[in-house]
């Protein structure tokens, strides 16, 4: 029986990250690591519906198999829509203060 190393990453909070590093029998799934790892404990949001859980940015599921050099990642849902996000915050700076064109010189044509 040989062993795999994994890494867990879980971001709690903006700007929180958290980091673990488990090592696992050949064959392990992704629930198995985070019960190895704690975190199943330490943090019960991650059991959560509002938390996903993806292999290298690839969304998964616990029964999913886990290979060596592995990393998980148990993601939060986001807050805002970064769409809705982004428009609104060209709506407060106006057409003229945001983008490529917000700083052109005098006597330029527009677009220069």
């Amino acid at each position: 029986m040989s062993a795999m190393r994994v890494s867990l990453l879980y971001a709690e909070a903006p700007r929180t990250v958290h980091e673990a590093q488990v090592e696992l029998a050949d064959g392990a799934t992704v629930a198995q690591a985070l019960a190895v790892s704690g975190w199943a404990q330490r943090f019960p949001s991650l059991l959560a519906a509002e938390v996903t859980l993806g292999v290298w940015g690839r969304r998964c599921t616990g029964e999913q198999a886990l290979r060596d050099g592995d990393r998980v990642e148990a993601v939060r849902a986001l807050r805002v829509d970064p769409k809705v996000a982004r428009r609104e915050r060209f709506q407060g700076q106006g057409a003229r203060g945001a983008g490529l064109f917000a700083k052109r010189r005098p006597g330029s044509k527009a677009g220069y």
